[in-house]
């Protein structure tokens, strides 16, 4: 099963979080990774996997990478049943009542229109010792399992 890696950043530690992602999940399955901002939401495809990578900026909003597709997919509203999909979102717990926002908007956007979350839906805090990488490796290796869906006979 192909896994497609979106991230949406502002300054880059999206980007270097997605890299991390994909070096863990190449080891069992074909990740491929896309910025956010230049991914139309028409390529999203059920027979894919589809990681989320999103940042949190300003008040609680999307990142400026990822503000377009998450405008195309509200304004598009495609049905996305039967795309499964995991996330990893980026905040500090600095700002407690917008802590990881972004990644929240992009896995309501995708639920509301019919995909489903799988996974823990993991939270780095930049206010903790442990980097973004590392957590989104550790992450990956617990989701790596869960791409594959369970084939029922």
């Amino acid at each position: 099963m192909s896994v497609v890696i979106l991230y949406g950043t502002e300054t880059g530690n999206s980007e270097v979080v997605a890299d991390a992602i994909a070096d863990v999940l190449a080891a069992e399955h074909d990740p491929s990774i896309y910025d956010m901002s230049e991914f139309a939401v028409e390529d999203l495809d059920p027979a894919d996997f589809l990681v989320v990578i999103c940042s949190t900026y300003g008040e609680g909003e999307l990142p400026t990478g990822a503000e377009p597709f998450a405008e195309e997919l509200a304004d598009a509203d495609p049905d996305l049943t039967g795309l499964r999909f995991a996330v990893f979102g980026l905040g500090d717990t600095v700002y407690e009542e917008t802590f990881n926002r972004g990644g929240e908007i992009i896995a309501d956007l995708l639920g509301s229109r019919g995909a489903t979350q799988v996974g823990e839906h993991a939270r780095h805090d930049y206010s903790s010792e442990i980097t973004p990488a590392k957590l989104a490796g550790e992450w990956a290796r617990g989701i790596s399992g869960l791409i594959d869906p369970v084939s029922v006979s």
